[in-house]
C-alpha cells in the first residue's frame, strides 16, 4: 500500500507494508515554508555549553566566544510588523534610520562535520527573541523560500527578523549569486544581523562552478557583510566511530522495511527519478511521518543534475536523523571521480558523510 503525503505532515498507516517515497508528491504551502525555518530537529537540544571543543584545534574555544558575545549583542527592543525596515542590530537603545557600517554578520568556515550547523543553531537559540523573530535554514531553503514568495515579499517577511542564519552557504551559478547579494544587502539594510555556515570562504564563493571572476562585485558585496572565523578540525562523524557498515543485501533491506514500522522502500534508481519530478523545497515534506529510508540497488549516480538532487535529500534525512538502510553499491562510491573532483566537491563530500552516519544508524534494523 503506498501513501500520499500533504503538507499536514501526514504519514505512512498503521501497515506491515512499508510506504513509497516514490508514491509521495507532497505540496507545499508558502506559509510553512517561513514557519520551518528554525533548526532541524537533530539540533532541538543543542547549546553552547554542549559543544565541546578540541583541545588541539583553538579556533573551535575562539568561535564559542565570539558567537557567544555575537548573540548577548542582539537584544534590544524591536517592533516586527507590517514588514516595515527597523534596527535589530547589535546594542540596545533607539533604533538609528539605517543599520551602521561594516560586516552585519558572522560566517563560520571549516570542514565537514567540525560542528558549525552545531555552533550556528547555539547561536539561533542563544539570540535573545522570540522564535518568530529569528529565521534558521540552509542555502538551498533560503533560495527556495524566495522562489515561493517572490523576491519582494521575502525581503518584507525577513526585514521583520533580528536574526538570519544560513547553513551550508554555496553559490552554484550567477543567478544565485546576484539573488543572494541582492537579497542579504537588503536585508543588512533593515537591521537583520545575519550568520552563516560553509566550507568556503566569502570571497571565494563561487570558484571552480562558474566564471565567478564576471561577478566579482557582487561576491565581494557578500563577503563584506561577514566577518570571517575560521573553525580547524576533523570530521567529528568519524572521530572513534567504527567503519560505515558494508550494503546489506536486497533481501535484508527488503526484509527490515516490512519489520520497521514506519519505514519507507525504494528502488534506489527508480527513487533518483522521483526526485526529478519533485521540487527540492518538498523533500523535507517528502520523508514526513518517515522512521526509516530502506532503499535497494544502490549505483552511482549518472549525471550531476541528479548528483545535487541527492545531497538537498541527504541533508533533509541527516537533519530529521532518519537512518538509511541500503544494498548495492556503498555510499563512497555514489559519486564519480570527476563529480568528486569538480565544482560541487563539497557537497558531495558532504553527503557521503551525511549518508554514512545514516547508514550506522540504521545498522540496528537488521536481524541477525
Amino acid at each position: 500500500m503506498s501513501t500520499s503525503t500533504t503538507a499536514s505532515g501526514t504519514g505512512p498507516t498503521a501497515d506491515a507494508t512499508p510506504a513509497s517515497l516514490c508514491a509521495r508528491e507532497p505540496h507545499v504551502p508558502a506559509d510553512r515554508l517561513v514557519a520551518e525555518m528554525v533548526p532541524p530537529p537533530r539540533f532541538d537540544s543543542v547549546r553552547f555549553d554542549t559543544y565541546i571543543p578540541d583541545p588541539n584545534q583553538p579556533s573551535q574555544t575562539e568561535a564559542v566566544r565570539v558567537l557567544a558575545d555575537f548573540a548577548a549583542g542582539l537584544g534590544g527592543t524591536h517592533s516586527a510588523g507590517s514588514g516595515k525596515r527597523g534596527f535589530l542590530g547589535l546594542g540596545f537603545g533607539k533604533r538609528p534610520t539605517k543599520a551602521p557600517a561594516g560586516p552585519r554578520g558572522v560566517y563560520l568556515d571549516g570542514g565537514y562535520g567540525v560542528g558549525k550547523t552545531h555552533l550556528l543553531a547555539s547561536l539561533w537559540h542563544a539570540t535573545p527573541a522570540e522564535p518568530a523573530l529569528k529565521a534558521f535554514g540552509t542555502f538551498v531553503e533560503l533560495t527556495n523560500l524566495v522562489g515561493a514568495l517572490g523576491f519582494q515579499q521575502t525581503v518584507r517577511t525577513l526585514s521583520g527578523h533580528r536574526l538570519l542564519c544560513i547553513d551550508e552557504f554555496e553559490l552554484d551559478d550567477p543567478g544565485d549569486t546576484v539573488l543572494v547579494s541582492s537579497l542579504l544587502g537588503r536585508l543588512v539594510e533593515a537591521g537583520v544581523a545575519l550568520a552563516a555556515t560553509s566550507n568556503t570562504l566569502p570571497g571565494k564563493l563561487g570558484e571552480g562552478r562558474f566564471a565567478s571572476v564576471d561577478f566579482l562585485r557582487e561576491i565581494q558585496g557578500l563577503s563584506a557583510h561577514f566577518r570571517s572565523l575560521r573553525i580547524d578540525g576533523d570530521d567529528y562523524r568519524h572521530r572513534g566511530l567504527p567503519e560505515a557498515p558494508a550494503p546489506y543485501s536486497d533481501e535484508q533491506v527488503t526484509k527490515a522495511a516490512y519489520a520497521t514500522p514506519g519505514a519507507s522502500l525504494d528502488d534506489f534508481p527508480h527513487l533518483l527519478g522521483h526526485l526529478a519530478r519533485v521540487h527540492p523545497s518538498r523533500y523535507g515534506a517528502l520523508t514526513d511521518g518517515i522512521e526509516a529510508v530502506c532503499l535497494t540497488d544502490v549505483q552511482p549516480v549518472p549525471d550531476q543534475s541528479t548528483a545535487l538532487r541527492l545531497v538537498v535529500l541527504a541533508d533533509r534525512l541527516y537533519d530529521r536523523e532518519v537512518p538509511v538502510l541500503a544494498s548495492g553499491m556503498p555510499f563512497d562510491k555514489l559519486f564519480s571521480e570527476e563529480m568528486l573532483n569538480g565544482g560541487y566537491r563539497k557537497k558531495y563530500f558532504r553527503a557521503i558523510s551525511r549518508l554514512t552516519a545514516l547508514a550506522r544508524d540504521a545498522k540496528g534494523l537488521v536481524q541477525d
